[in-house]
């Protein structure tokens, strides 16, 4: 009698790893459609910030770059301002925060009709409440996970987050088209003209709501997870009226955020964590330039109505969403720190795609390839420009690095964290990425002005080589300075 064949070891444990979040407890899944609702929004408006700046509001590429400078580098130092906070007060009152405010925000940026009411009443408040989103879902998701789920579920956080960045792209591209790159929408009953950006912000306020309503109806349940400090509450409070209890609330809050803020700088393995985020920033860069640089890059070297949100949003997100599960089966075993390096030096390396002359993919361009991504995919009509080419081989190998080391980084953070303080350690762990959005806001509007300006003459592939030259930084600085930064680093979960 034939021997019935048996299923390897090893496939085995692929198979287990695929199905390791079947008993995952229901508010990861909901904490998971609350991060796509909340990138979907949050990528329609930073895909549209520095284009509405300029042509709404009036801000020359200088100024919106120094303006973008300003608001991202806010939103780096709220994050980590409200990191203890949410710490403090738990995980879905710190959401309903965010929402709420991100919500109020949209809308004033959607309907203000200047800079004066805009700026400091919808841009910056903003900051606020889009910090007190990312870091309180990637705690989330570590609370309502065991140690064997928690490597698969960052890698589907990643694609949901991935998922909202495509749906993004793909809003934003019809909208331009449909209206035009400076058009019009009269917004019904209310009888209101919005411009084509305001439209998108329009489109993400009412997202941003539906992420209100959802969180509100659906998530409940405790605040705290196993390990955190007493919270205070309003029936914590003495009975001193309701002022007096919201102000002793407030107190106590702000107390325990101080405590456990201050604790943080007395770890030494938080200085290490520091310095090897730190020198992630360097391939950072790219995605910031992504945001703020490329929308007017494409726009003037591929003319109005390019579909800019297809050739970066849609593409790198469909990519990352085939990726990342994938890498995350293949590579459980490797350490976060090799995956940080490998993923790293190919998405620096990819950005060197489009700082060479379009011509080189001509025969590509006019070949299968070039009809497969001109016409078949984004529908343009004539001969197929050859940058586009280029753009899709930046954007493939930029994805595939990105597969390689961003959910792995989310783990590293979370995994090193004491219990109870991994808001804390969330939320500080963007601290580097102050200094980088601040830089690449001021840098891209200098970039645009001098090497992409809207009229006259271009040399755009040498601000592409100043970008990848950056990017590089972090490969060559992780694997020169490996022996110090992988000391102490958690063990992937086997």
């Amino acid at each position: 009698m034939a021997e019935r064949p048996t299923a390897s070891h090893d496939e085995i444990t692929r198979s287990r790893r695929l199905t390791v979040l079947s008993g995952a407890a229901p508010a990861l899944w909901l904490v998971f459609g609350l991060k796509l609702v909340a990138i979907l929004a949050y990528g329609i408006m930073n895909s549209t910030l520095v284009l509405w700046l300029s042509a709404d509001l009036g801000y020359s590429d200088t100024h919106a770059g120094y303006l973008i400078a300003a608001w991202s580098s806010m939103l780096s130092l709220c994050t980590v301002m409200v990191g203890s906070f949410t710490d403090a007060v738990g995980l879905r009152r710190a959401l309903l925060l965010g929402f709420g405010i991100c919500v109020v925000a949209r809308a004033v940026m959607t309907f203000a009709p200047t800079g004066s009411i805009a700026l400091p009443f919808g841009l910056l408040p903003l900051a606020f409440g889009e910090a007190l989103l990312t870091p309180v879902m990637v705690v989330a998701v570590k609370r309502y996970t065991t140690p064997r789920q928690r490597s698969m579920a960052f890698s589907i956080f990643y694609v949901a987050m991935n998922l909202g960045f495509a749906g993004a792209g793909w809003v934003f591209d019809a909208v331009r088209g449909a209206l035009g790159e400076h058009g019009a929408y009269t917004v019904p009953l209310l009888g209101l003209s919005l411009s084509t950006y305001r439209t998108l912000f329009l489109l993400s306020t009412l997202t941003t709501l539906t992420g209100l309503l959802v969180l509100g109806l659906a998530l409940r349940g405790p605040n705290r997870g196993k390990g955190d400090p007493p919270r205070p509450t309003l029936s914590d409070s003495p009975s001193t009226g309701t002022l007096g209890a919201l102000v002793a609330t407030v107190r106590d809050v702000l107390g325990e955020t101080g405590r456990i803020f201050a604790g943080l700088w007395r770890q030494p393995a938080f200085y290490r964590f520091l310095a090897f985020l730190t020198l992630v920033v360097g391939v950072r860069l790219i995605f910031y330039h992504m945001f703020y640089t490329f929308p007017k890059y494409a726009i003037r070297e591929l003319g109005p109505g390019a579909p800019i949100g297809q050739l970066f949003g849609v593409l790198n997100s469909t990519l990352i969403i085939l990726f990342v599960p994938l890498v995350g089966v293949l590579t459980q075993r490797a350490s976060a720190y090799r995956m940080v390096t490998l993923g790293s030096f190919i998405a620096a390396s990819s950005v060197f795609f489009i700082a060479v002359p379009p011509e080189i993919y001509a025969p590509l361009a006019q070949g299968p390839l070039g009809r497969l991504i001109g016409h078949g995919w984004l529908g343009l009509e004539g001969a197929v420009h050859p940058l586009y080419v280029g753009i899709v081989l930046f954007v493939f190998f930029l994805s595939l690095g990105e597969a390689l080391w961003s959910p792995r980084l989310y783990e590293y953070t979370a995994a090193i964290a004491p219990e109870g303080q991994e808001g804390s350690y969330m939320a500080l762990s963007v601290l580097p990425f102050f200094i980088a959005k601040f830089f690449v806001g001021m840098l891209s509007g200098f970039l645009l002005a001098t090497y992409c300006p809207e009229t006259g003459p271009r040399d755009c592939r040498e601000m592409w080589l100043i970008i990848g030259a950056m990017a590089l930084i972090t490969p060559i600085g992780l694997i020169a300075f490996r022996r110090f930064l992988q000391t102490g680093q958690a063990d992937p979960v086997k």
